[in-house]
């Protein structure tokens, strides 16, 4: 799971309820559209918060940066029905989030299973778009090992979706014994996330991480520029897959030194800097380091 590097809000930034034509998300935002507006969708398990270290370096770029939680995520509200959350579903969120911004066309940041969504928006509607990153996110599903440890925690879910913190203990039970612990206020506020979070949203998004196909080819035709970055190493999609997913894409592509899964939580001023220079000059590629 992503962890936000840190919880308070930058000053220039604010909490409140982006109202659409599909009910109302929990968003964060910061900074003025003077160069432009930039909609950040989470990831699996994920939230708004993952991208709180990246609103300041954007918003100094003159950018208004909404990052969103998804419907049933965190603090959006949702419906206890797993068909709310398949993945048309979450693309028409998207949709109308962008449309509820009321900015023009905003460019669209999907962090993990949170690009498979934004892909999903795209091939549904590329027009409210001015561009696309796909953040550590693949061509298709994940990998075979995730696949079988998502299959695990998708069928907890199943099976206790009224005993979420059983399955949170259950789940953290399976950190790796000699991991950094986590400071106290992370610790809380993971397991508050994971709480508020709707089960069906987390066994609904489960599946599409373990099942969704290989939609590069149709990405490829929409004439919009994109983006894939990672970090250096990526335990969901291999980095080696994503840089033939940006070939194939004729994408630019960046990859962030000192970061895995989440560079915008593990490098989040690289990784401001690489979304900068993409949006301004559209076609930026490289590696670029801290």
């Amino acid at each position: 799971m992503s962890k936000p590097p840190r919880l308070t809000l930058p000053p220039r930034a604010r909490a409140y309820l982006l109202d659409t034509a599909r009910g109302a998300f929990a968003v964060h935002e910061a900074g003025a559209p003077l160069r432009g507006t930039a909609l950040l969708v989470p990831g699996f398990t994920g939230s708004k918060e993952d991208f709180i270290a990246l609103l300041e370096p954007l918003a100094g770029a003159g950018y208004r940066v909404v990052a969103v939680d998804g419907r049933g995520q965190y603090q959006s509200p949702g419906p206890r029905e797993e068909s709310a959350y398949a993945l048309e579903e979450l693309a028409k969120d998207v949709l109308a989030q962008a449309a509820a911004l009321d900015a023009g066309p905003v460019h669209l940041v999907g962090h993990s299973l949170g690009g498979l969504v934004s892909r999903a928006a795209v091939l549904r509607d590329p027009a409210p778009f001015a561009s696309l990153t796909l953040m550590s996110s693949g061509p298709a599903a994940i990998a075979e090992e995730q696949q079988a440890r998502t299959k695990l925690l998708v069928a907890a879910l199943e099976a206790l979706r009224e005993d979420m913190p059983a399955v949170w203990e259950a789940m953290r039970a399976q950190d790796p014994v000699d991991a950094v612990p986590d400071a106290p206020e992370l610790t809380e506020f993971l397991r508050e996330r994971w709480l508020a979070t709707v089960p069906e949203q987390l066994i609904g998004t489960g599946r599409v991480l373990i099942s969704e196909p290989d939609r590069v080819a149709e990405l490829a035709a929409v004439p919009l520029p994109k983006l894939v970055l990672s970090g250096v190493v990526d335990y969901a999609w291999p980095v080696p897959q994503m840089d033939e997913m940006a070939e194939r894409l004729s994408a630019s592509r960046v990859v962030v030194e000192g970061a895995e899964h989440s560079p915008n939580a593990e490098n989040p001023q690289v990784t401001a800097s690489a979304l900068v220079a993409f949006w301004e000059a559209g076609t930026k590629a490289g590696t670029l380091s801290s």
